[in-house]
């Protein structure tokens, strides 16, 4: 274990300490009040964090766990790009997953903060842009090389010197299809980074340029020694893990058919170090499922903060993460090579790693872990022209799921899960904004796996567009045809089922990934993934299954097949007279 170096005053490190990571609460609500797209103000795809001048994460808001691996590259790809020329007043901007971002519709604005002339950090916004270009609404086609997915930007200073770069601006806004909306959320970027700098210039000013840097080390040291004490509290101990993606996007065969593909993870704890190891994971493939080192990173941080960390008392930063060692074979679908397509990876990879992480440590630490979750981010894009402006539109959602069991609770119905954060996009919004009628969003009963603990269950969401408004749409989604697996004995939840039913009448099953068209009219049905239950079904409380027979979550006939209730009308009745009490 490194050598402790303590703060030389423990309470100037907590108000610094603290005020960091407000300065970053602070630009997520900067973003919230001034963003455009309901996907920034209102669903929260976004991450905003403090960087020490190397490009370190010193601080991240209360945003998105998906970011936790990617960010900090973000900026040391900033930082490498410009080594010392970098002045007062400059932004940058860049989204190339291959220069430490994530995937193109998350856009990086990087500012640095200097006081007295010296640098002493950036901070850095990413947010997730509904439109970034290419050849489908929403740029969320499957395409078989990164020049398809949309506008690529390495990493290129925007503003200099107080100056905007007005040829930069106009070439970004000339290759997306609602740049109106898009100037809005780059302003908005602009903002809430500014607000920060400016709150990093204060706390300077109080404590001095050297003293903040040092204190900001300080931090990063603090999650390192908090990471490592708890990985020494647990038990030693080595576990593995498999599983299959549903596919790539990509047709590979005459039939149309889409070829799975495998993970594998091994995990081996030895005091206050852990490996993580994918040896045996498949090579790349031709669609959009290949993720960046970062991306993986992020999937493995969150699965082990979770695990590790049950009551988030580590801060988030890059020092948490320095006892942990990521190994992945150049060129697989977790260490993606140029040009390779990536833009389902950064959330279905990460989703699918973190909850492998859970996988294996189930084996040498099972009261740590929980079962899957969805295991998607369940990404519907719909664009085309709205008729009731004559303009272009994009409308970007992520829908909710089940969140996986634990070992002593039930998991939780219909809420962003893993490594996601995101909200619900509330109807009346998405109805407002684009030319759709939301007609169904409910709880989707049974979908929690059974087990001692039941699953969550996914949510049913049901679109219509309204008459003359044609749309492209596009699907991101794993867990089709691999459903949420159980730990411990406790069985998978349901898989996610998408439909298209025209004006016609006919109806068809969507695949899990890429374009479609959907003509006025058309019913859009989407049954997301539940989540595994934990823990052997014998063990439920017969008194469980009532509650969750009145509340609708399970049904009769659940009740009698996965539990072995016989009599599930007298637990119902029970469960009524209970509330009633």
């Amino acid at each position: 274990m490194q050598e402790i170096t303590r703060a030389a005053d423990p309470a100037t490190f907590e108000i610094v300490k603290n005020s960091l990571y407000k300065i970053a609460e602070e630009m997520r609500v900067v973003l919230a009040k001034t963003a455009y797209s309901p996907l920034l103000k209102s669903a929260g795809d976004y991450s905003c964090g403090v960087f020490d001048a190397q490009g370190n994460m010193v601080a991240q808001g209360p945003d998105l766990p998906i970011h936790l691996g990617s960010m900090p590259d973000a900026v040391r790809a900033v930082v490498a790009a410009f080594a010392s020329d970098v002045h007062e007043g400059d932004v940058f901007v860049h989204n190339d997953p291959y220069f430490g971002g994530s995937h193109l519709p998350d856009v990086n604005v990087v500012r640095p903060a200097f006081y007295a002339g010296q640098l002493i950090g950036y901070a850095c916004l990413r947010a997730h842009w509904p439109d970034v270009g290419s050849a489908t609404p929403g740029s969320y086609g499957a395409v078989t090389e990164i020049f398809g997915e949309g506008l690529r930007i390495p990493p290129l200073r925007l503003i200099s010197r107080g100056v905007l770069n007005a040829d930069l601006e106009k070439l970004i806004l000339a290759n997306v299809r609602t740049p109106d909306e898009r100037k809005g959320d780059l302003g908005a970027q602009l903002a809430a980074t500014l607000r920060a700098t400016e709150r990093l210039n204060t706390l300077a000013a109080r404590y001095g340029a050297q003293e903040l840097v040092r204190q900001m080390a300080q931090v990063m040291d603090y999650s390192d020694r908090l990471m490592r004490a708890a990985l020494i509290d647990l038990l030693d101990g080595e576990g593995a893990f498999e599983d299959f993606c549903d596919g790539d996007g990509i047709a590979d065969d005459e039939s149309g058919k889409d070829a799975r593909f495998r993970i594998r993870l091994s995990i081996r704890k030895r005091n206050d170090r852990l490996i993580v190891d994918f040896d045996g994971t498949d090579p790349g493939v031709k669609g959009p499922m290949n993720a960046p080192l970062s991306v993986t990173a992020s999937g493995v941080f969150c699965g082990l903060k979770t695990a590790v960390d049950p009551n988030n008392l580590i801060p988030p930063n890059s020092g948490c993460w320095r006892s942990i060692e990521i190994r992945a074979p150049k060129g697989s679908v977790l260490n993606a090579e140029f040009p390779a397509p990536v833009v389902y990876a950064n959330h279905e990879i990460s989703h699918r790693v973190a909850d492998m992480v859970m996988g294996a440590l189930a084996s040498f630490m099972p009261e740590q872990v929980m079962a899957c979750s969805q295991g998607t981010s369940a990404i519907l894009t719909l664009g085309g022209i709205d008729p009731r402006t004559g303009r272009h539109y994009v409308s970007y959602e992520t829908v909710k799921g089940g969140y996986g069991a634990r070992p002593i609770k039930d998991g939780i119905n219909c809420i962003a899960s893993g490594i996601s954060n995101t909200m619900n996009t509330p109807v009346e919004v998405m109805e407002t904004a684009f030319p759709v009628r939301i007609e169904r969003y409910e709880i989707n009963p049974d979908s929690g796996g059974a087990g001692r603990f039941r699953g969550g269950c996914g949510a049913r969401r049901v679109w219509r567009l309204l008459a003359r408004a044609d749309a492209v749409g596009a699907l991101c989604m794993e867990r089709m045809t691999s459903p949420p697996f159980g730990l411990l004995g406790g069985k998978s939840g349901a898989a996610a089922v998408v439909t298209l039913t025209t004006a016609d009448g006919s109806t068809r099953h969507l695949p899990s990934k890429g374009a479609f068209n959907a003509p006025a009219g058309s019913l859009i049905d989407m049954r997301t993934p539940g989540s595994g239950g934990f823990g052997p079904v014998t063990g439920r409380d017969p008194a469980a299954v009532g509650r969750d027979l009145l509340d609708g979550y399970v049904s009769e006939g659940a009740a009698v097949h996965d539990y072995g209730i016989p009599d599930p009308q007298a637990l119902l009745k029970a469960a009524a007279a209970e509330d009633k009490a």
